[in-house]
């Protein structure tokens, strides 16, 4: 598909970048025009896909490109904010992402009767918490320096449907779809619009874990017969980063092939 180079003049925070959604949602944005700043748990994969996005040279249509990649663990308030400092005194940045993106997550799965509770904490913490921090920190940024932007965070359609051996993961993302909207609420007066999406199942490292006799049942149960690819997330991604958006927030989009309607 031809680059529309949607945002040109943007600079985007993806967080989880190193691989799966947040690898492909990094590649989307650059293709449309953004400088891109990749933060993973995962230094090195983190890396890995910079070096994905500056290999793609020119696709992009605007020349050299200024992308960076970081460590960051944003379940921890001090790293999150020492990232957005970082991003604002780099000198081919010096301003706050106009676009965020908050795809890191995890997963610890255990029926409801057996789950640790350091399995609730660490998923809350990363998905929930981490989501929280991320979402605040630009936030802050952008409304000090006047900007207005488009936030981005990613749900699950499992916090919507709920799922078996799922429950930390599930309250998590439902977390992440009702404080968007929240956001959404305080922030529109600054111009920052707020949206969240829901995934399905989509071929990720993470859905690679899921027995394939498991995976059948669910493809079974799509009306569009078959699982999604990363694509198809990082395509919403970037409408709703763009101004094709620029009227829509506080919203949750469903990207699901249509299972569970």
């Amino acid at each position: 598909m031809a680059a529309q180079l949607r945002l040109r003049s943007a600079l985007a925070l993806v967080t989880g970048a190193g691989s799966g959604l947040g690898r492909a949602i990094s590649q989307r944005l650059a293709r449309e025009g953004a400088l891109v700043v990749a933060g993973d748990r995962d230094g090195a994969a983190a890396e890995g896909t910079i070096r994905l996005l500056e290999g793609m040279g020119s696709e992009a249509g605007s020349g050299p490109r200024c992308h960076a990649a970081f460590q960051v663990d944003v379940a921890e308030a001090g790293a999150v904010q020492g990232l957005i400092e970082q991003i604002q005194v780099r000198a081919c940045f010096s301003r706050p992402p106009s676009v965020v993106v908050s795809c890191a997550g995890i997963i610890r799965d255990e029926f409801l009767l057996r789950m640790p509770e350091d399995y609730w904490d660490e998923v809350i913490a990363v998905n929930l918490k981490g989501t929280f921090l991320v979402t605040q920190a630009a936030a802050r940024a952008l409304v000090s320096n006047g900007c207005g932007g488009s936030i981005i965070n990613i749900s699950s359609i499992i916090g919507k449907v709920g799922n078996l051996g799922q429950t930390n993961y599930a309250a998590s993302k439902a977390g992440v779809a009702g404080m968007t909207s929240s956001v959404a609420l305080e922030l529109g007066r600054h111009g920052i619009r707020c949206n969240s999406i829901l995934p399905g199942f989509i071929i990720t490292p993470m859905t690679k874990k899921v027995p394939q006799k498991v995976l059948d049942q669910i493809t079974a149960r799509i009306p569009m017969g078959h699982l999604g690819v990363p694509e198809d997330v990082a395509d919403v991604v970037a409408f709703l980063a763009s101004d094709d958006s620029g009227y829509i927030t506080g919203t949750t989009v469903e990207v699901t092939g249509g299972l569970f309607m």
